[in-house]
């Protein structure tokens, strides 16, 4: 996360650090640091010492390279409060340590704390001295033992990669409290290396959890161009991709290269994601944040990682118009005893006794250091120390380790003739178990690291102006399933103040009742919205399909569930059930009055001449015609469909039947009239009742049959119409029905010829002509039914059929006995013998 290392510079860290062997004989040499050894910040002797190594300085003056005389010291200026408080705890630790009677009960634990200026390059200058020490003098061979046991840090990642390959081939055990890098889980590459922090693994895949809970599926991520951000940003990609989040950009930087950030400032203020998951150090997340203020860019919903989320060094005067809102996760903030007081009083009083008045007449060092004491009687930040307890358990690992391997205990105290060596460190920590006073437990898993546990914070403002990092949420990774991630939204305040969630998609999620069409050349988020086609559903948001209906259901109007489809029949209830059952029940009506009319009159001559016997069973017959036909309407049942379609062969059959037998008579009649003719007595009234029995019986016969081996029944379409269900009866057997239907137009046809044949007979006696009529129309009706009954959809193929009932039943009423009934109405004076026989002259 630091400077990039450059080749030309990395020699001059090493200078004054390089020890040389002077010969003064053949079997004797002296090894001496040549230049002047690099000193440590704050230091203190003791039996086992601990190393540390801190960003106290954020920036670092690198000198002028002319290579013509030796570089000037480095300068590093701007102090890191945090980094300021990381050496601080660290030297409290140490100190309660030594006040122990249970833990290395007669050994003291000193330190030497380097202060690396922020800098990779610094941080190799620091390592250097922590292994060799500040003696001019190393005896009479260079190869000796560490200066230090441990070494406590660093803060970044970069940094603590190059501290840890620095001092991994010498077996010297770095435990960092805040470098989070997932690459330095490798035991394989850093065997020595531990943290009280766990690794970025479970902090970037809880950041593409955060990110879905809230449905941002559109989002920018920056991160730094270093090996915690690029490694940080990558698992995160991951992540994000199978939670089905998109990236709209990723860009990185490092602190050193400004063009680089403009660029990213530019993709930030022209993007349309308004989430940007900032993966940064607190150095590179602190330049973003002075550009982004420069060019006036807030209103982005920020999502942090621990390095800068509760970062102090953020919280400036404008800095909230930029990231209030902000979420992110934090180490959890652990109260330890003791510690607050030490940071602001004790440790002014006991490890650096600078007086601030006195500073001329001081040491060297705190000559060198006299910006610390600006943070003198400065307490504002000790409220919100989180990594604090990360260094408190780093040094109480070295201290149970030590207290292993020293095989201390409270009556004998610890062994201090063996040489500690810092490998036995390492192997010491790994089995460390331990509890600190506030009631954590501390381990170290197979990478080094501790349990993953975070503490979600949000940005916002108190009434007093004053920035907090408020808790709403925390993730631990020990809890089941399901528990490890929880939130109190309502908790959360979003960028400017507002309590409205933010909103981050590239296109709208799709309602129920669309699914979604990918826009051609973009990420998956970004998509069309389409209805649902006819009969299918979608019943959640942004479905990739839609699920076809089943058969009996279909979809409801906007597409978002099934419904059942609507059963079609043509019920009573209905405009043209209604019309229809008028003309049937007003042609029962007629056929009643033709009747009466008839039976008023059946002693007249008119009567009598048409077969009063027969024209009593056609008007019965015609009735049954137009009754028939409600068996039509309504709701189709299998009883119903049996009746409709036998009840009407059959009353046809008899209607027609009789008017077959009035031809036959009139036909009779008239050969009667002739000389010598002895027909009548063979189609007497006798044989005109067998002659219509055979006839009807003979459909009797064709309906038992039919109703026997396949009858009509209940059917429900779903053919002709895809919404909706016609109820219906199917034929069942079509071969019944086209008998049915046949046999009647074989006798309606056998009528026709015999009446056309007898339509030119004389006298008035003759009603062939009024038959043959009747039958011309009722062949038309039923000739036209057929076409129409085949391509009718629905129940209208039913009401063809009652209008095609209707239609020839009247026809034949009003065809045959119409002209009757107005004689026997309106003209009675016709109604006479004579008149009959056509002789009224």
């Amino acid at each position: 996360m630091g400077m990039k290392m450059a080749p030309l510079l990395t020699g001059l860290f090493f200078m004054g650090l390089l020890l040389a062997c002077d010969t003064a004989g053949e079997d004797a040499s002296d090894c001496h640091v040549l230049e002047s050894p690099e000193l440590p910040l704050l230091s203190k002797d003791g039996d086992v010492m601990i190393g540390g190594a801190f960003s106290i300085h954020s920036k670092i003056a690198q000198p002028s390279l002319s290579f013509t005389e030796k570089p000037t010291p480095f300068t590093c200026s701007s102090i890191n409060l945090r980094e300021f408080r990381f050496a601080q705890t660290m030297i409290f630790a140490i100190e309660e340590i030594n006040k122990s009677k249970h833990l290395l009960p007669n050994v003291s634990i000193g330190y030497r704390i380097y202060d690396n200026c922020g800098s990779t390059l610094s941080s190799m200058r620091a390592v250097m001295a922590l292994m060799n020490g500040d003696e001019l003098l190393i005896e009479k061979n260079c190869s000796g033992q560490s200066a230090v046991h441990a070494i406590i840090g660093e803060s970044e990642s970069s940094s603590t990669i190059v501290l840890s390959r620095t001092t991994g081939p010498y077996q010297i055990p770095v435990i960092s409290h805040s470098a989070t890098c997932e690459c330095l889980s490798s035991r394989k590459e850093y065997p020595s290396f531990f943290r009280t922090i766990a690794s970025d693994l479970h902090q970037s895949r809880a950041l593409a959890q955060l990110v879905k809970h809230f449905g941002w599926s559109w989002v920018g991520a920056v991160n730094s161009d270093s090996d915690y951000g690029n490694n940080g940003m990558a698992i995160f990609l991951s992540a994000a991709q199978e939670e089905g989040v998109c990236v709209e950009y990723i860009e990185k930087f490092d602190r050193a290269e400004p063009e680089k950030l403009l660029k990213v400032v530019e993709v930030i203020r022209k993007s349309t994601a308004r989430v940007i998951v900032a993966f940064l150090a607190h150095v590179e997340m602190n330049n973003l944040l002075e550009q982004l203020n420069v060019h006036n860019i807030t209103g982005r919903q920020f999502i942090g990682v621990e390095a800068w989320i509760t970062a102090d060094s953020l919280v400036t005067p404008t800095s909230f118009s930029v990231l209030g809102g902000s979420l992110g996760f934090a180490v959890q903030k652990t109260n330890i005893s003791g510690l607050n007081t030490f940071l602001v009083e004790d440790f002014w009083e006991t490890d650096f006794q600078c007086e601030e008045n006195h500073i001329d007449v001081a040491s060297k060092s705190c000559k060198e250091n006299q910006d610390l004491m600006k943070l003198r009687d400065y307490n504002d930040d000790v409220e919100e120390l989180r990594y604090s307890s990360n260094i408190y358990k780093a040094v109480y690992a070295v201290a149970h380790s030590l207290h292993s391997i020293m095989k201390c205990s409270d009556s004998q105290g610890c062994d201090k003739t063996s040489e500690v060596k810092p490998w036995q460190v390492i192997e010491a920590l790994k089995q460390v178990n331990f509890i600190i006073k506030n009631g954590e437990q501390v381990w170290f898993d197979s990478t080094g690291a501790v349990l993953a546990r975070y503490e979600v914070v949000n940005w916002q403002q108190r009434s007093t102006g004053s920035v907090h990092f408020e808790p709403v949420g925390y993730y631990d990774a020990s809890l089941p399933p399901g528990q490890k991630f929880v939130l109190n939204t309502e908790a959360i305040m979003w960028p400017g103040g507002s309590t409205k969630l933010p909103v981050s998609v590239c296109s709208e999620s799709c309602r129920p009742g669309t699914y979604k069409v990918l826009e051609r050349g973009k990420p998956v988020c970004c998509f069309h919205c389409l209805p649902c086609p006819d009969g299918e559903i979608s019943n959640s948001t942004d479905s990739n399909d839609c699920n076809q209906c089943p058969e009996e259901f279909w979809s409801n109007q906007i597409r978002d569930a099934c419904v059942p489809k609507n059963v079609e029949f043509l019920s009573y209830t209905e405009d043209m059930s209604k019309i229809l059952m008028f003309f049937t029940l007003f042609g029962v009506v007629l056929t009643v009055t033709v009747a009466v009319l008839f039976l008023i009159n059946r002693d007249t001559p008119l009567v009598k001449a048409n077969n009063s016997e027969l024209s009593f069973l056609l008007l019965f017959s015609l009735s049954l015609c137009f009754l028939c036909s409600l068996t039509f309407i309504g709701r189709p049942t299998e009883w119903s469909c049996m009746l409709r379609h036998t009840a009407f062969g059959i009353t046809f059959v008899l209607c027609i039947s009789c008017i077959l037998g009035k031809t036959i008579v009139v036909l009779m009649a008239f050969k009667a009239t002739l000389p010598s003719s002895n027909v009548m007595k063979w189609f007497g009234p006798v044989q005109q009742r067998l002659t219509v029995f055979s006839l009807t019986i003979i459909q009797v016969i064709i309906c038992i049959l039919w109703l026997t081996i396949n009858p009509p029944f209940p059917f429900k379409n779903m053919k002709i119409f895809r919404e909706k269900i016609i109820l219906e009866c199917s034929l069942g057997s079509s071969l019944g029905f086209w008998a049915v239907l046949g046999y009647i137009g074989i006798l309606a046809l056998l009528c026709f010829v015999l009446a056309f044949l007898a339509r030119k007979l004389p006298d008035n006696f003759n009603e062939a002509k009024f038959i043959t009529f009747s039958m011309v129309i009722f062949s038309a009706v039923w000739i036209t039914f057929i076409p129409a009954y085949v391509s009718s959809p629905g129940k209208l193929t039913v009401a063809v059929e009652i209008f095609a009932i209707l239609a020839s039943s009247y026809g034949i009423l009003f065809c045959i006995f119409a002209p009757k009934c107005y004689i026997l109405a309106l003209k009675p004076e016709l109604n006479t013998k004579k008149s009959m026989l056509g002789k009224s002259k």
